[in-house]
């Protein structure tokens, strides 16, 4: 069982790390691109939001209600 563990783990780790590289590219190749802010703050709220919405659905996962 712990091995299994630790593969999900290093598999969340990997995929959230290119998850994050690319989201990243996005932003900075949008800024170069435009000459507004990177993020606005409704925009890194609308964000903020969305990703707590992910976590809890994935934290959810497997289970039987």
């Amino acid at each position: 069982m712990r091995s299994n563990r630790n593969l999900v783990l290093m598999v969340g780790a990997l995929l959230g790390a290119i998850v994050g590289v690319a989201a990243g590219h996005s932003l900075l190749k949008r800024a170069e691109d435009t000459d507004r802010p990177m993020l606005t703050a409704s925009e890194g709220i609308s964000l903020g939001a969305l990703i707590i919405g992910l976590l809890r659905q994935i934290a959810t996962l497997g289970d039987d209600d």
